[in-house]
Parts: C-alpha cells; structure tokens; sequence
C-alpha cells in the first residue's frame, strides 16, 4: 500500500465517507487550478455535500498532512490576496496595503481572511507549488486573487484577463523593458502581481503627438501607489526589475471589464466560520493566535447557557447522580452545537459559552438545545435540568487566554449578563439577533413571537431591549 492510499485509508475512518471520497477523487482527476485554494464552499456545493462534513474532512487531511491550509488576508475592494499566511499566528492587526485600489484596510477575520486548502505536494504536485513557472493569466488568477472571485467556468482564463489586461511583460530578475503604445483616455493601471505594486495613468485631456516617457521601477520594498497624468496618445513606458525573482507587470484598464469581474464574487470560507467548527478547535489547538495576538471580528453569535438551581440538584440527587446528569446535559448541548455550525469556547462549571458565525444558527442551535433537554428529561421522567438560555451577536476580538482560543470585550459581557436574566425555559435574546433576518424567519417558522422587554443589564450603563423568545 503506498503512502497516499494509506492515508485516504486514516481519512475515510475519521471523516464522512462521501466526502473522503469526493476528495479522493478531486486529487486524482482534478486538474492542477482545482487543487489549489480549493474552495470548500464550491467543493461542497458542486458534490451535493453539506458544508460541515466536507470542511470537517478537509481539516482532517490537513491533519494528515494531505493538504496545507492557507490564511489569505484579502483586499476587500479587488479581492486580491494581500498576503497568504500557512497561520492564524502570522496574522497582524496592522493596515494591509493594496496597490491596486490605492488603500489600506485593517484584517478582520469575517470577509477580509479566506481560509483556503492546496493539496501538499507529498500527495500530488501541482504547477501552482512553484508559482515562478506559471504563466501571467495563471498568476494573476491562482497566485493574486482569491477563490472569491468568479471567473467564467466556460471561458478560458486568458480570454477573461484580455478584455482588461491590454498588455504586459515578464521581466527576470534584474531586467529591464521597453513598451511602446498609444494610450486612450480612460484610467490605466501599471500593476505588478509578484511585488504589488501599481502605478496609475490617468490619461485624459486632448490628445497628443508627441511621445510621452514614463519609468517604472519594482524593488523588494513596497512603495505607495502614484498618478501620473497623461493625454492620449504615444507612451514609451520603461519598466525595470530590481528584485531577486522575476516579475509580470501589466497595463490594467480600469474598465467596465475589470469592475464586471471584480464585482461578481462569491461565497468562501471565511476565518470567522472556520474559529466556530468544533473539529478545527480540536485538531489546531497548537495553531491559534499567539498570545499577545488581538484580531478583530464585527460579527459573531455567542450563546451562553447554565443549569438552573444546580447546587440544589446535587443536594437533592447526590454528588454522583448529579455528575452523570451534567455530563449528560453537556453532551447533549455539544452535539447540537457542532450540528448548527458552532463550537464550544469553554466550559464553566455547569455553564457552556459557544460561539455560531451568524445569529440564524445560534437561533437554530438555542431551539434545538430546549428541545433535546425536554427530551431528556422526558426519558427520565423529571424536571431537573432546567436550562437557561441567552444569545447576542456583535463585534469582538479573538484572543488567547489560559492556552485557548477565546472571545473577549462588551458583546461577549452582554450575551452573558442576558442569559442571567432566564429564570426559566425562556430564552433571552438581544435586538440583533431576533431582528437578522434568517433568525427572524426560523422563529416565525417555529411559531414563536419574540417579547420585548426594557431591562438594565449588571455593569451596562444603559438600559436595552431584550426579547423573551417563549
């Protein structure tokens, strides 16, 4: 047996066996663009998995080493990818730069970090595992931009580029070229996918005979993008490489064409989802932030619960009875966290802090949890575990604390201060969570009608509208 069967032999046992397979099949027939950056969402999609079970197998060959995973900080106005990381833990909390839109943003792990997987070149290699042999159109399109950028599938890549890329060269390291053209009025981008760098045209006014010069220069150190002015007309542009690899610089034209395929982007795996998957929590435990790490997220979904009069259930059933009916409650709860795309943060006594990428799963999750400890008590026939529920969604930041992935500042204070307003199966939910819009929609499905209700929360000065969900 050789070492790939071998280990597709280990994924099948740990993973969901329609999608082991499906990926066995991608790295044996798919071709060398389909291997890297894979985009689990398409993945997923295009073989009729659901997306936990094909990310769940995904991170389980990553483990196996059958494929590296990539944190890719990307631009949020071109969808170029800034930077790629093979760690949460390279990640920084300073401006990335974009040349290309003349902008830096700040990361946040919601749409601005695409967490995408090539195969490892121990299982198959791949043009892409030596990014100086491509061509340009294949660079820019498997090297530059992200999987959440939409190329036509019937099309090949070059003939989508040139409708937009008017012309380019590819310059060694150490090399120097001549372009010559006549420009039209419009707006034109010098840009360099290797380096990242750009330079704009901004080619407008009466045209011109005479020839216009203009020197360009790509260097190791990323220089902010300049304009230079221009009329249409004759251009010698000089383009020289002062870098240690080789380069692949092009005259962009910021046209309907670019903003067309800018514009139509996709869905991908954002970092946000990937820190709420129980299985990523459990096999990168090593791999989260570091320490003094603090990156920022604008939206998640924190669910907070806690058994009601615990203390007198272990009085009142015993010390033993009473542990193996916590433990019960706690696997129940970590079951359906896991199916509603959550992840357990931690435990706290008989307390649970989960986390969903949106308010529509946390919904789904605190419905399920009332449900399945109904059912728990039915099979028991008594009432003694009482759960208390309260859920709020905002912004936060990811840290690390006592050697863990955590969550802190005001909306993880708030979601617990609601659930210590349930006093009985009521859940407790915030104004963000009942108004999104999916949430909504499971709620009214379900039959239930929010009641809203004034209230001061401890250590929030002040007052807020708190729903009861009944």
């Amino acid at each position: 047996m050789s070492e790939s069967e071998a280990r597709f032999n280990v994924l099948r046992q740990s993973a969901d066996s329609r999608a082991a397979a499906a990926i066995e099949d991608l790295v044996r027939d798919g071709a060398d663009h389909d291997l890297h950056r894979i985009n689990v969402l398409d993945f997923a999609a295009s073989n009729a998995l659901p997306v936990d079970r094909a990310l769940d197998a995904f991170l389980h060959a990553t483990r196996l080493g059958m494929f590296e995973m990539s944190w890719n900080v990307l631009c949020p106005g071109c969808g170029g990818v800034l930077t790629a990381n093979t760690s949460m833990k390279t990640l920084h909390q300073q401006d990335y730069p974009c040349a290309l839109c003349a902008s830096g943003y700040e990361p946040s792990l919601d749409e601005m970090v695409e967490v995408a997987f090539t195969v490892s070149p121990r299982l198959r290699k791949i043009a892409a595992h030596s990014p100086e042999t491509l061509s340009m159109w294949d660079y820019v399109r498997q090297i530059y931009w992200s999987s959440g950028i939409e190329f036509p599938e019937d099309a090949p890549t070059r003939d989508v580029l040139e409708k937009f890329i008017v012309d380019w060269v590819e310059l060694g390291a150490g090399e120097k070229a001549t372009m010559s053209m006549t420009l039209p009025e419009g707006f034109i981008i010098v840009f360099e996918p290797v380096t990242h760098a750009a330079h704009f045209l901004d080619v407008q006014g009466e045209p011109t005979r005479d020839r216009q010069e203009l020197g360009v220069v790509f260097n190791s150190v990323q220089a902010p993008t300049g304009t230079s002015k221009m009329r249409p007309g004759p251009l010698r542009l000089t383009l020289e490489n002062r870098t240690s690899s080789r380069v692949l610089p092009g005259l962009y034209l910021a046209g309907d064409e670019l903003h067309h395929l800018l514009g139509k982007r996709k869905k991908f795996l954002t970092a946000r989802t990937l820190l709420t998957n129980q299985t990523f929590r459990e096999l990168f435990r090593a791999d989260m932030l570091d320490i003094d790490q603090r990156l920022k997220i604008t939206s998640l979904t924190f669910v907070f619960t806690d058994l009601k009069a615990s203390t007198e259930l272990y009085e009142r059933v015993g010390d033993l009875a009473a542990y193996d009916l916590v433990k019960a409650h706690f696997a129940v709860l970590n079951h359906v966290i896991a199916q509603e795309s959550g992840a357990v943060v931690k435990t706290i006594g008989d307390a649970v802090m989960a986390s969903f990428p949106t308010p529509d799963r946390g919904i789904a999750a605190v419905l399920a949890m009332r449900e399945a400890m109904k059912a728990l008590n039915a099979s028991r026939q008594s009432e003694d575990l009482l759960l208390k529920i309260g859920i709020h969604e905002g912004p936060c930041l990811a840290v690390t604390l006592n050697d863990r992935l955590d969550y802190f500042g005001q909306t993880v204070n708030m979601a617990a201060r609601v659930q210590g307003l349930a006093m009985s199966h009521s859940i407790f939910a915030t104004a963000p969570v009942v108004h999104y819009p999916e949430a909504a929609r499971l709620l009214a499905a379900a039959g239930l009608t929010p009641v809203a209700q004034r209230c001061t929360l401890r250590g929030i000065a002040d007052e807020l509208t708190v729903y009861e969900i009944p």
